[in-house]
């Protein structure tokens, strides 16, 4: 980030030492030092002080800084995307999986651990769609712009949301069908190949 320089800057072009300025803005020179080398950022009271200490509006200050804090806020939303998609994904493969087996097992026992295998599973597609809902985005076309860190046109947004509700419908149909395929397939290995 450039806020760093721009308070060395800032001190050098008023020609005080970084002593001056920590007293000016009640913070210590190591502070200071710590800005100044990019080791530690100063907070939004910090910020202010700083601003009007040189004469310079806040947002000149600190505007290159917001739009690179916002790319790294960004990249870490996305990267939690990707991490809980890996992990439904992960979740719905046991779900199925473990289906037939568990429903072998004589009693209730193995239903029961099915359902909490379904509950833990749906908990997770619960997150991840309020977070879908938190960053708007629920199409294709705009979970592959949010994990490319790209915005949509308003007519693209506008179109999109056309499509949510069929989009929905036709996730939902083929995760089922998968999940029907998947369990048949297991249920013929069992039966066929390893029972027989």
């Amino acid at each position: 980030m450039d806020i760093g320089k721009r308070i060395k800057k800032y001190r050098e072009m008023k020609n005080i030492s970084q002593d001056e300025l920590a007293l000016a803005i009640f913070v210590s020179r190591q502070t200071i030092s710590n800005w100044e080398t990019n080791k530690s950022y100063p907070d939004i009271k910090s910020l202010t002080l700083l601003s009007n200490f040189f004469k310079v509006s806040l947002d000149d200050f600190i505007k290159g800084d917001i739009e690179e804090m916002k790319r790294e806020i960004n990249k870490e939303e996305i990267k939690n995307f990707n991490v809980m998609g890996y992990i439904f994904f992960a979740e719905l493969l046991i779900l199925i999986i473990s289906a037939y087996p568990l429903f072998k097992i004589e009693g209730y026992i193995g239903i029961i651990i099915w359902i909490l295998f379904f509950g833990i599973t749906f908990g997770t597609a619960i997150i991840i769609e309020k977070f879908k809902k938190k960053h708007d985005i629920q199409t294709y076309k705009e979970i592959i712009s949010f994990l490319e860190n790209k915005n949509l046109t308003y007519e693209e947004h506008q179109q999109e949301i056309g499509k949510r509700n069929y989009q929905k419908t036709l996730i939902v149909i083929l995760v089922g069908v998968f999940a029907i395929i998947v369990s048949l397939i297991i249920i013929f290995i069992v039966d066929n190949v390893l029972g027989g």
